[in-house]
């Protein structure tokens, strides 16, 4: 699996990394881990998604494993966090 920064939260399911990644054709920074859904921005559960993320993995080294498709420029895949899928911090 391929190692990355997380270098910006943008929402409580959605940061961006560095370097970027590079799939089927396909190039961009931001990552939509598969495998849970966080409350949508504006509302109170979602900003405490986003610090949550945050204080989870902001500056710290993830790992990308399989990909299942680009959606609206993230590439939707899982995502793997001191040897865990970072879903199952957020069950």
């Amino acid at each position: 699996m391929a190692e990355f920064k997380v270098v910006s939260i943008v929402d409580g399911d959605t940061f961006d990394v560095d370097p970027g990644w590079k799939w089927n054709g396909g190039t961009g920074n931001r990552i939509r881990p598969a495998g849970y859904d966080a409350a949508e921005m504006g509302s109170r559960a979602g900003q405490s998604a986003k610090d949550k993320l945050t204080r989870l993995i902001l500056n710290q080294k993830v790992e990308l494993g399989d990909a299942y498709r680009v959606d609206r420029g993230r590439l939707v895949c899982e995502v793997f966090f001191r040897g865990r899928n970072l879903a199952s911090y957020f069950e």
